[in-house]
């Protein structure tokens, strides 16, 4: 049945991180990613306790499951900055704990760029960070590491890529991947082909596992296969199109696994229009 698989938006917490929850409901949705704060400032205010309570009833209530949150944009665990690495690292610790506090399940990273700096360096350097962010904790919640769309500087556009920061981690921190198939398609995977998605569904098998793939992050990509530039679009409105997201969507090895939409903002209807196309392509 349609309803079955998971498939939410990313909300805001606006006027209270509850909140978010009621517009997830208010949309029909089942899964939901937020932010735990505001994620372009360094600065983290404690949660208050009443918001704590309500999200964790609410989310029962609403049976929203599973929650993500995704980490702040300001994170980069591949810096060369001393000063900015050792913030990430404190931030994410930061994250980690809000997640725990909310009963999230998972918290969604992009663990960072170094233009200036080889891949396989950055990498190092990113997995050290995350054993620094480890040290002496331990969170119900996990770590997915999101592919990206291949950007000057990146250091997670491939799977293989994420699988070797995964190999060298701490498996009480890394609960898996998240799927991302706007920045796929961009990096040069074509999703939007049969062969082509055979072709990636081996590669994670290979590297990293199907099962490994513990969210998708449902997106079209305004700019074409290979541009190596991370822009979102409306379902179906992009260069993956509507048939090439049926394909992604209805693979057997996917079918389960739940979807966020971080699909374009501009109108109060476009979530709700974006929603309405993914269920009819499911």
């Amino acid at each position: 049945m349609i309803n079955q698989r998971r498939l939410g938006v990313h909300t805001s917490i606006a006027g209270g991180i509850q909140l978010s929850l009621q517009r997830a409901r208010e949309l029909g949705c089942s899964t939901m990613q937020i932010f735990s704060h505001n994620p372009r400032q360094w600065f983290v205010r404690d949660l208050h306790e009443d918001s704590v309570a309500q999200f964790k009833k609410l989310r029962r209530e609403y049976d929203i499951d599973p929650v993500f949150i995704h980490s702040s944009y300001l994170i980069n665990l591949a810096s060369q900055d001393h000063t900015i690495l050792k913030k990430s690292i404190g931030l994410l610790a930061r994250e980690m704990d809000l997640a725990d506090a909310l009963g999230a399940d998972y918290v969604v990273l992009h663990t960072g760029s170094a233009s200036q700096d080889r891949e396989d360096d950055a990498r190092k350097r990113a997995v050290e960070a995350l054993a620094a962010v480890s040290r002496g904790h331990i969170w119900k919640s996990r770590l997915l590491l999101e592919n990206t769309a291949g950007e000057k500087g990146d250091i997670s556009s491939r799977i293989r890529d994420l699988a070797d920061i995964i190999r060298g981690m701490d498996k009480d921190l890394i609960g898996g991947l998240c799927f991302d198939t706007c920045h796929a398609f961009a990096s040069g995977y074509n999703i939007a082909d049969a062969e082509g998605l055979s072709e990636l569904i081996k590669e994670v098998e290979k590297h990293a596992g199907i099962g490994s793939v513990k969210l998708i992050h449902l997106n079209d990509s305004k700019k074409g296969l290979g541009s190596r530039v991370d822009r979102h679009e409306h379902i179906g409105q992009g260069s993956i199109g509507l048939e090439g997201l049926r394909l992604f969507l209805n693979h057997p090895a996917l079918k389960s696994v739940p979807l966020i939409l971080e699909t374009p903002k501009k109108e109060e209807q476009d979530d709700e229009i974006n929603l309405r196309a993914v269920r009819g392509l499911l």
